[in-house]
């Protein structure tokens, strides 16, 4: 079982990704913090004039008092109603602001993540002990500890500003209405940008710290990295399967090429290669070949032709591995080849009879580490 300390690899792209799927992100609160009292302030600088003077004016209203009002109560529902009116428009823009400077920073810090595994029950989670190893995981002593800072600034900056005016707040009972309303709008104004500098402060480091600790938590071992790739390409194993099933494919789809063969050589059952060579032609080609049963289909397709089928194993093999179908053969075998297609001439006209039949097919000199099986011998003979 592989340690932390054995994870010292950056996360790969997969890895990220399936990370992604799973609704993992690097997410900021002290971004979302600056995203809601930023949009509070800016909302109250823009809203808080015309909010002021509509209440102003609701107010006013409401402080005055007739003969009819005394005579009529339910005129009071009928004004208090219109001032719950505004108070419910302002909140509702007011929260539908906030709500979206929320969203955009936390995609600003992590970018959109949609996935309902987040929020799907996992009962793994129960576990008491893996939960007191996450409280004190390093990722979460550092948040303690920046909460106890943060929490510090804001208790020392919010007790001077409010030791700085304590007094001027008491005096507001003996201003004017909208003295006082305007008084209340511009501490609140200051209060808040106080705020938002130690906010704004704060999320300037939790953001990228956040984002180490996210790829710090996702850090994958050598063998991780390996089982990947192993994954995501397919095991050597698999690979050569897929690689020989191919060749078999390509090789049976060739067979139907045989008849236009000169002559096949073969291994004389493991291989067969059928070549054709014309005058216009830069050199012998390969139009057919395979190995098993593809080779004896081969075999029996070119007597069915009277194509003659000639024994020489290490031709055959090194035309097998070196050359490639509808394409010259290798310039290393062309005297191996030339030997071959003098021969099948003779053999040709001996047949028609127009000379006497040729010897045995001489050995051919093919060059040795063209033959796979004698680079197989030396390999295996290698201390």
């Amino acid at each position: 079982m592989e340690s932390s300390q054995d994870r010292n690899l950056p996360a790969t792209e997969r890895k990220l990704q399936k990370a992604r799927t799973d609704g993992q992100a690097a997410r900021s609160r002290d971004l979302s913090h600056l995203a809601i009292l930023g949009m509070g302030a800016a909302s109250m600088l823009m809203l808080a004039p015309m909010l002021m003077e509509r209440m102003q004016l609701e107010m006013s209203h409401q402080f005055v008092f007739d003969a009819t009002t005394v005579r009529t109560p339910a005129q009071m529902l009928e004004r208090l109603q219109q001032m719950v009116i505004v108070g419910v428009v302002a909140s509702i823009v007011f929260s539908l602001l906030t709500s979206a400077a929320t969203l955009l920073s936390a995609v600003a810090s992590g970018g959109w993540v949609w996935s309902f595994k987040p929020i799907t029950p996992q009962f793994n989670r129960l576990n008491p002990i893996s939960g007191i190893g996450n409280l004190f995981s390093k990722q979460q002593m550092t948040n303690v500890a920046k909460m106890v800072l943060m929490t510090a600034i804001l208790t020392f900056v919010a007790w001077k500003y409010m030791g700085n005016s304590i007094e001027e707040m008491a005096a507001l009972i003996l201003q004017p209405s909208a003295d006082s309303i305007g008084y209340v709008a511009r501490w609140l104004t200051g209060g808040m940008s106080m705020l938002l500098l130690v906010v704004f402060l704060t999320a300037m480091i939790d953001v990228p710290l956040q984002i180490f600790f996210f790829k710090d938590r996702l850090k994958m071992s050598h063998q991780e990295v390996k089982q990947e790739h192993k994954e995501s390409e397919g095991s050597p194993e698999t690979k050569g399967r897929q690689r020989q099933r191919q060749r078999e494919i390509a090789d049976g789809a060739s067979v139907g090429a045989v008849p236009k063969a000169d002559f096949v050589v073969m291994n004389p059952t493991h291989y067969a290669v059928a070549l054709k060579y014309d005058s216009g032609m830069m050199a012998p080609q390969v139009i057919s070949k395979g190995t098993d049963l593809i080779a004896m289909t081969i075999r029996d397709v070119a007597k069915a032709h009277s194509i003659p089928v000639l024994q020489s194993p290490m031709l055959a093999r090194a035309l097998y591995a070196h050359a490639e179908i509808d394409q010259p053969i290798p310039h290393t075998l062309y005297t191996a080849v030339a030997q071959v297609l003098a021969y099948v001439y003779r053999l040709k006209a001996a047949l028609r009879g127009e000379g006497p039949m040729p010897d045995e097919l001489p050995e051919l000199p093919v060059p040795p580490e063209l033959d796979p099986l004698n680079r197989k011998t030396q390999q295996g003979a290698t201390p």
